[in-house]
């Protein structure tokens, strides 16, 4: 195996561990609200996490393009449902992983259709989209207590129906969902930083 192989094989696996670690922490965090003026019911310490995941898969996306990009989402979303199962409720970890696998599949499409353009734009207008798209997913299937429509039963009842224990608390998380957002587009342009210093050390890169 050649140098830049091996290079490329170490690299690859370093994408998949920072992966794996920004979902599992995210869905451990995103459990524990931040007390805001006295308040906790608007926003959760995983909302400064999971945004780095964006970050992972752009990085990911210019050093070995969109096909070994998304062999990085599905080797990290495995490792991360694995992962999330053991230290996360069931419910978590099933709103985690669909949000996951839809939004850093789009994350890359939308980076690979912008890779020409100037530097700083196709990771922050991927992230952005992924990002919105990833919170609407994940908190109405974490948090919400509401009917599935065309289904008429909540997302509890079609888990224990299907012999997984779950129970709902009724908690704002519309409320969450907006405040994680807000927080996702700050570290999607904060992200801009780390990202270009690594297109400057690594100006050949695709």
């Amino acid at each position: 195996m050649t140098s830049s192989r091996i290079e490329n094989h170490r690299t690859f696996l370093a994408a998949v561990a920072a992966m794996a670690t920004v979902v599992l922490a995210s869905n451990i965090l995103v459990q524990y609200p931040i007390n805001i003026g006295g308040r906790e019911d608007l926003l959760t310490w995983g909302a400064f996490s999971y945004p780095f995941g964006f970050l992972v898969t752009d990085l990911a996306n210019r050093r070995f393009g969109p096909r070994g990009a998304r062999r990085i989402v599905y080797v990290g979303f495995l490792a991360a449902v694995i992962l999330s199962v053991a230290f996360a409720t069931p419910r978590i970890a099933i709103a985690s992983g669909s949000a996951f696998l839809v939004a850093q599949l789009l994350d890359i499409a939308i980076f690979d259709r912008l890779r020409k353009r100037a530097w700083w734009l196709p990771p922050f207008v991927s992230s952005i989209v992924s990002s919105g798209l990833d919170t609407a997913i994940f908190f109405s299937i974490a948090f919400s207590c509401a009917p599935i429509p065309g289904l008429g039963l909540t997302i509890s009842e079609t888990l224990g129906n299907i012999g997984i224990s779950d129970s709902c608390v009724m908690i704002p998380w519309i409320n969450l969902a907006l405040a994680d957002f807000g927080v996702k587009l700050a570290i999607a342009a904060l992200a801009i930083l780390p990202y270009g210093a690594f297109v400057a050390a690594r100006p050949a890169m695709r």
